[in-house]
Parts: structure tokens; sequence; C-alpha cells
């Protein structure tokens, strides 16, 4: 490599935090740094926040839906050459939130140089596993460490040209470009959209239980034509599902048993019925972004039902339905978008945490007029936190928000919109609960994949309670809240609640898995030797450096004092 293509402080070992097994880890304090092939980079990590994902990963490891192998996109012999890579059971360094500078690049590099400062898009759709698709931070190696490799044929889309290296400007401090991605997976969680046909040439399987009519297929399949429909039935029914349909091409076969169906095997399920059992059988056998249409035919179902709720998180399945005959009124209840409208009385659960903080700050800056958000949380350390900050926005805004401490008094009642932040299935059930006519429930909340929970399925239909979550997010995201910062119209610090070097990971993964941490806590791989201090704390630890806070908040000036007073030699 020629002097022109790397930075002139590159060691030759580093400190890397690697998760080495299910529970596993260990602080390398020499893991070596590699050195990049032709079409490979080298990153200097600025920092990385930590994700409550991290710690699912570290608990999954080789069973996370992001650490399996990559099965496409890009040839295998591109992947045997990446050391990063590291799917499966294979020592992984997480870290998904990341800021960093290139340190070196290969001979062959077209698109980065060195220099380049970069915020990491770290979900790689286009990079398909199994049951997901790859992930910085997962089947690639992530950030905590201080250099990281990453090879330039998967750093950029194929299908868009879009890079997974964002670039960025040198005005924003490490940590307010980290945060961008847990601000873009909020905004993600806005932006989503939802299917509201039948898939396109998919599979649909119709299943119509004794006393029922399969009444509204026809119009479905007007609409929008699967290439094969299966039926399961107590009698033939090609007729009423053909009608208005061209036949040509289409595959109709009847299914005797669901034990005959793949999992994971269906598009858009129809089920004329009420039985919970049958509910929970079906919903085993969604595709990705799969649909569920439960038809009730006006009966109830008389009980809670059982779902993965894992699955609407990771995989974008949707339940919906409809409690007339008609299947076509389950798919009307679907919304064309799930951002916030206009007098929408918005309520957060866990709104005091790391992601429910910007839940709250992004609805106070919504557009939407009139919206009334009720922010709620058991703690009162870190609902007076969120108060402090998010209360004079919200004064200069006009905006009505409450900061509720759900353990001294019961939360309100008929809320259009609610999102959920604790991956509780008690809660998810509240969730539904406080929900009224036509509501949107947002189960944004990190459900790990198995995760069960027993959802009200009568009161999600009679009320057309729409019922959805996201996992991950887009380039177009990320791009939305960088240009917020860059303009200075968003400051992602307001999130931070602590920070850390190298050694004070492990406690700041345990503060983060045990929801401890009153907002995101910002890691500074560079600095081996800081624990974990909150920004509470500064002023006995770090006297010079919380002279440098704004507000009592996190800002570019205390970051650069922090690194300034204790960076080591080669550090920047």
């Amino acid at each position: 490599m020629t002097p022109q293509n790397q930075a002139s402080d590159i060691p030759a070992t580093q400190h890397a935090f690697v998760f080495t097994g299910p529970g596993a880890f260990v602080l390398d304090r020499a893991k070596p740094v590699p050195i990049p092939g032709p079409r490979q980079l080298l990153l200097r990590i600025g920092s990385v926040s930590l994700c409550f994902s991290d710690t699912k990963l570290l608990h999954s490891f080789g069973d996370h839906p992001r650490k399996a192998e990559v099965v496409g996109g890009v040839p295998l012999s591109v992947l045997d050459e990446i050391s990063s890579y590291v799917p499966n059971d294979r020592p992984t360094v997480a870290g998904h939130e990341v800021s960093a500078r290139v340190a070196a690049v290969g001979a062959a590099v077209t698109a980065f140089a060195v220099g380049d400062r970069v915020l990491v898009q770290p979900d790689y759709r286009s990079l398909p596993t199994p049951r997901s698709n790859a992930a910085f931070g997962y089947n690639f190696e992530g950030g905590l460490q201080e250099f990281v490799l990453v090879d330039e044929r998967t750093q950029i889309d194929p299908a868009t040209g879009r890079r997974y290296l964002i670039p960025v400007s040198e005005t924003p401090s490490w940590s307010a470009i980290s945060l961008v991605e847990p601000w873009a997976c909020v905004e993600r969680s806005y932006a989503a959209t939802s299917r509201m046909t039948l898939e396109p040439h998919g599979r649909l399987l119709v299943v119509v239980d004794a006393g029922h009519e399969p009444v509204g297929v026809a119009e479905l399949l007007a609409a929008s034509a699967p290439r094969e429909i299966l039926v399961q039935a107590p009698s033939p029914i090609s007729s009423h599902v053909l009608t208005a349909q061209d036949s040509a091409g289409l595959v109709l076969s009847s299914v005797d048993s669901l034990a005959e169906l793949e999992p994971a095997s269906i598009d858009d399920i129809i089920y004329f019925g009420v039985s919970a059992q049958r509910i929970e059988a079906l919903s085993k056998l969604l595709r990705r972004d799969g649909i569920l249409n439960t038809v009730c035919g006006g009966r109830r179902i008389g009980q809670p039902v059982t779902i993965d709720v894992g699955r609407i998180h990771y995989d974008g399945i949707r339940l919906v339905g409809t409690s007339s005959s008609s299947a076509a009124d389950g798919y009307a209840m679907i919304p064309q978008d799930v951002e916030l409208s206009p007098g929408d009385t918005l309520a957060i659960l866990g709104a005091a945490g790391p992601m429910g903080f910007m839940h709250t700050i992004r609805a106070i800056l919504s557009d939407a007029p009139d919206v009334r958000v009720e922010a709620i949380d058991i703690d009162d350390d870190r609902l007076g936190r969120l108060e402090a900050t998010a209360g004079p926005i919200a004064r200069r805004r006009g905006v009505d928000v409450r900061f509720v401490n759900s353990r001294r008094t019961s939360p309100g009642r008929s809320f259009s919109y609610v999102a959920l932040m604790v991956p509780s299935p008690v809660l998810l059930a509240a969730a539904v609960d406080m929900a009224t006519e036509g509501a949107r429930v947002n189960a944004f909340a990190g459900f790990a994949a198995g995760t069960r929970a027993d959802v009200d399925l009568d009161a999600v239909l009679e009320r057309r309670v729409f019922l959805f979550g996201t996992s991950g997010l887009e380039d177009s995201d990320m791009q939305t809240v960088l240009g917020r910062l860059e303009r200075g119209e968003l400051d992602p610090n307001a999130s931070v609640d602590a920070v850390c070097g190298m050694a004070g990971v492990a406690e700041a993964l345990a503060a983060v898995e045990a929801r401890a941490s009153g907002g995101k806590i910002v890691v500074y791989p560079e600095l081996h030797d800081l624990a974990l201090t909150r920004l509470a704390d500064l002023a006995d630890r770090l006297p010079d450096v919380a002279a440098a806070l704004e507000n009592g908040g996190w800002c570019r000036r205390a970051e650069d004092a922090l690194l300034h007073s204790m960076a080591g030699p080669g550090q920047d």
C-alpha cells in the first residue's frame, strides 16, 4: 500500500470488544488492525452509540437473523476475501450506530478516499440472508473497535447506486453523526408503508371454516392477482374465488391440512373464521411482509390470540381483518401511511428511555398541527430529564405534552396513536387497550424473534386498530435526519445520557439491557480507559469536560474536550 493510500498513524493492533458466543464477550486489547485488500477500506471509528439491538445480538448470537450467511447480492468469492465477514457462530464485533473516517484504501478503490468522513448506513438490504439481510455490526464486524475493514463491493447498492457509507461534513460532532442511525430508525417507523392489496403474483391461502362464506375475495382478486391460490374449505368454493378473475395462468389447488404447507411460504392468508388456534397456526405460514386477514363474519374470537410479535417487528407481517363478512374490509383497514396526522393524540410507552426520548422530540417537532403527546414512563429521574429537554421545545412550538409516571397516575385512554418502546407483551396488550377507533399501534420496541404475546384481536378488528412494527431503516431516512442535523434543525446529541471508552463497554451494555440509562450511551473506541460516565457525573470525574457542556447537554465542544484530555499516543 502506498503512503498516499493510508493515514500515517495506523497502529498494528487495537482495542476491540468482541462477542464470542451467546452471552459471551471479551475485550481484546491486541486485535490486529487489518490491512485492506485492493477493493477494501479501513475505517477509523469516531464514535458508536449503543442500541438495545446490540444486547439482542449478544444473546441470540448465531441465531440472530442478521448474523446468518449472505445468500445473494455479491459473489461468494468476494465474501471470502473479507476478513470482517463473520456469519453464523464466528466471533463478531457489534456496534452499528457509527461515525468514522476512511483511514486507508486499497489500490483499486474508486468511490472513497482517505480522509472521507462518513456515516455508516448499517442495513445492507442488497445483501439478503435467509430470514433478513446483512448488517454492519452483525454478520459484518461493527464499530466497537478502533478500526474496521469494509469492502467497496458491499458498500454500494447495485440497484440504486446509493452508498452505505454516507459522506458527512466536518461540522457535526462524532456523536451526533453516530446518533443519526437511531434517529433514522425512528423516522422509518413513521415513514413505513404497508401493502394494501394482495401480493401481485404471490401465493394466496384462503381458509374457510364451516358456517362462513368467502365473501369479498373476488373483489380483492380483481384489484391484484396472485399467481397461486390455495384453498382449505369444507366444500368446493372455486366459483367464489375465481369470480371476476381471469383464471388463465392461475394455479388453483385445495389443501387438506395446513401441515402440508411450509412455514413462511404464503404471502397472503384470508381466514374466514374465529378460531384463535387457527389464527396462531396460520400466522406461522406468513412470509416476510405477509398479511393475515381474519374475517369474523359478525362473530367474536372470544379469547386472546398468541402471536409472535417479533415477526411483526423483524419480518413486517401484518395481522388485519374485520368483524364484518367481507375480506375486502380487512385490507381496507390498512392505512396509506403511519405518519402523525393533524389532531392525533399520541401515547408513548417508555417515553423516557433512549428511543422514547427520540419519539417524543420527533412528535413535538412534527409538522402535523394540534398533536397532543402523553409521554409515559415509570422512572421519575428519567421523566424529569425528558421534561427538562422536551418541555421547552414543546412550549416554544405550542405543543401540548404531558409527562406521566404510570405508577402514580393512570395514563389516558382513547389514543389515536400509541408508540411502544418497551418489548413487553403485557405492555403490547395495554397499547391495544389504549387505542381508539382507527388507531395505529407502533410496536417499535425491539421484540426478539419468537417473543409470544397475547393480543386481543377482537379489539383490534372491532376498533380497526392497525398494529405494525418496523426494523432497520432506508437510506432516505438517514438522509432526512442527516439533512436536519447539517441544517441545524435537529441536535441528536440531545439524547445522550453517558459516554465511555472501551473499558466501559461491558457496563454500558448491561445498562442498556437493564434499561437503566436515561438516554443514549456513546462509546469512543480510541479512549481505551474511560469508564462509563453519565453526563450528570462529569463535574466530579472530568470537570474540564463538564465545563464544555451546553446547558448540561452533550455537544461538539464537550466531545473535543473529552478527546483532547484523554487521547493517548497515536490517537486523534
